[in-house]
C-alpha cells in the first residue's frame, strides 16, 4: 500500500524540537537542506501500486537511512542503533522530535532495497550528485571529465576449497532428505567431517597425494548421497520442498562434474553466480566476487557512475555501459574519459577516451589530465576502507548491483560532508581574522 504522508508539524510543550537541540552549522544539518526529499515521496510511490494493506514507511526515512548507512559503513542493525542515540541522524531522516525507539525493523531496509531495485538506488546516487552541485563541491565542467576503472567487490563467502564444498554439499543434501522423510542408505555424518579436516591437514603439510586421495573419497560420499536421493525423490510430493531438493541436486551435480579448468565453476553453493577474478595483484592472486565499474570526476573524485558487471568481463567491454550510466545520472555525456591500459580496444564512440601510455597528439592540458588518471585508485581504496565496497553482504546478482551503487552514494555523501566542513572552517577562520584586525585598529572600526 502507498506510504502515509507525514503528519503536519505540531507544537509539543513537553518535548523540545530537534532543531533546538542540534547545531544548525553541523554538516549533516546542512546536507539535509541540500537534498530534495519530496522527490523520493513522489517517485517512490510508484513502487506501491496496491491500494490495500498496511501503509508503507515514509520514503524520506528509508532514503535517509540508506545514505547514513553507506556514508558511515554501517549494517542495517547498526545504523538503526546509532539513529536512536544520534539527534543529527534523526534530523536527517525528517524527524521533528527526538525518538527513543527505532522507527522500523532492520529487515524493512532489506525489503525496501528489493522493492526499489537498481533503478531506485540509481536515483539515490543522482540526488547526491545534485546535492554536490548545490553545495559547490562539483561543477558541470568536472562532470564532463572523468576517470573510469574497475575493481573487484568480493562476496561474503568463505575461501572456496574442494573439501569444504564437498562437505557442505553432502550436509545440505542430508538435511533436505531428512526434512522430506527420505531414509538414506548411509549419510556419512561421522566419516565425512573427519575426512574433510584431514584433507586440510594434508594440504598444510604439502602431502598432496594423500590430500587428493581424501578428496576423491569425500567426493564419492557426496555422489552416493546424490544418487540415493535421486532414486527416492519420486516419493516426495510436489511442492516447495521438492523444488528445493531438485535445485540443490542440480547445483551438487554441477559441483561434482566441474574440473580445475571448467568454465563457470561453482565457488559457493549459496552464491552460484560468484566469479573468480584475477587482477594481477601481488598480495592476492584471486578474488571471488563480481567486477565493479567506477567512474569518478578527475577534479574532486566524486562518483558519477558505479555499476556491477557480472561475468568477469574484459575491462574494455565495460566502458560503454559505464559512460551510458554517467550520461543517465548526470544528464550530459562526458566529453573526456581517462582509463588505464586494460581498456585498450574499447571501441567507444562519442566520448574521447585517453588510455594510459598515450603520448602522441596530446596537448599539455590533456597530458596533465591523463596523469590524473591514477587519482581514482585512492578513491577506490577509500570506498573499501571507509565504505563497504570491500565485501558485499547482499545476495545474488541483484544484490551486487544494489550494493555497488549504494557504496557510490556513501562515497559522495562523505565527500559533500567534508566539503561542508571545509567551508565552515574557512568561514570561522575569516571571522576570527576580521575580529582580530578590528581589535588591532579600534579607531578605524568605529569610523567604519
Amino acid at each position: 500500500m502507498k506510504h502515509r504522508s507525514r503528519p503536519a508539524e505540531q507544537d509539543d510543550l513537553l518535548r523540545p524540537r530537534l532543531v533546538d537541540m542540534i547545531d544548525g552549522r553541523h554538516e549533516l544539518v546542512r546536507l539535509a537542506a541540500l537534498i530534495d526529499w519530496s522527490w523520493f515521496e513522489r517517485e517512490w510511490a510508484g513502487f506501491f501500486p496496491a491500494g490495500e494493506g498496511r501503509p508503507a514507511i515514509h520514503p524520506r526515512l528509508v532514503a535517509g537511512l540508506m545514505y547514513l548507512q553507506d556514508a558511515y559503513g554501517l549494517s542495517d542493525e547498526a545504523v538503526l542503533a546509532r539513529w536512536v542515540e544520534n539527534p543529527y541522524f534523526q534530523h536527517s531522516t525528517g524527524e521533528t522530535f527526538f525518538r527513543h525507539r527505532a522507527p522500523i525493523h532492520p529487515s524493512s531496509l532489506s525489503r525496501w532495497r528489493g522493492r526499489i531495485g537498481e533503478e531506485g538506488v540509481e536515483w539515490l546516487l543522482t540526488k547526491t550528485i545534485e546535492a554536490a552541485r548545490a553545495a559547490g563541491a562539483v561543477s558541470e565542467r568536472s562532470l564532463a571529465e572523468i576517470a573510469v576503472d574497475t575493481t573487484v567487490m568480493e562476496k561474503a563467502i568463505a575461501h572456496p576449497t574442494d573439501s569444504r564444498l564437498y562437505e557442505k554439499a553432502r550436509r545440505s543434501l542430508v538435511t533436505l532428505a531428512e526434512r522430506a522423510g527420505i531414509r538414506l542408505r548411509q549419510n556419512y555424518n561421522r566419516k565425512a567431517p573427519r575426512l574433510a579436516a584431514q584433507a586440510g591437514r594434508h594440504a598444510h603439510a604439502r602431502q598432496f597425494r594423500r590430500m587428493r586421495k581424501a578428496l576423491r573419497t569425500l567426493k564419492g560420499y557426496t555422489g552416493r548421497i546424490l544418487r540415493d536421493i535421486g532414486r527416492r525423490i519420486g516419493a516426495v510430493p510436489e511442492g516447495g520442498l521438492r523444488t528445493r531438493i531438485e535445485e540443490r541436486m542440480t547445483l551438487v551435480t554441477r559441483l561434482l562434474r566441474q574440473t580445475p579448468k571448467s568454465p563457470g565453476k561453482l565457488y559457493a553453493l549459496h552464491e552460484p553466480e560468484v566469479d573468480c577474478i584475477s587482477k594481477g595483484k601481488a598480495r592476492v592472486r584471486y578474488e571471488f566476487g563480481t567486477l565493479v565499474s567506477i567512474a569518478t570526476t578527475l577534479a574532486g573524485g566524486f562518483v558519477a557512475g558505479m555499476r556491477s558487471m557480472p561475468g568477469n568481463l574484459y575491462d574494455g567491454h565495460t566502458l560503454a555501459d559505464a559512460l551510458q550510466q554517467v550520461e543517465t545520472l548526470t544528464g550530459s555525456c562526458p566529453s573526456l574519459a581517462v582509463v588505464d591500459r586494460g581498456y585498450r580496444g574499447h571501441r567507444v564512440q562519442g566520448t574521447r577516451v585517453l588510455v594510459s601510455g598515450t603520448r602522441r597528439g596530446l596537448t599539455p592540458r590533456l597530458a596533465r589530465l591523463l596523469r590524473r588518471r591514477s587519482a581514482i585508485e585512492p578513491e577506490i581504496g577509500h570506498m573499501k576502507t571507509d565504505g563497504r565496497l570491500a565485501r558485499c553482504a547482499l545476495k545474488g546478482t541483484i544484490g551486487d548491483a544494489l550494493y555497488a551503487v549504494l557504496c557510490g552514494c556513501g562515497h559522495n555523501i562523505r565527500k559533500i560532508l567534508a566539503h561542508l566542513r571545509t567551508l565552515l572552517a574557512a568561514l570561522l577562520a575569516s571571522l576570527i581574522q576580521t575580529t582580530a584586525q578590528a581589535g588591532r585598529h579600534p579607531v578605524t572600526a568605529r569610523a567604519a
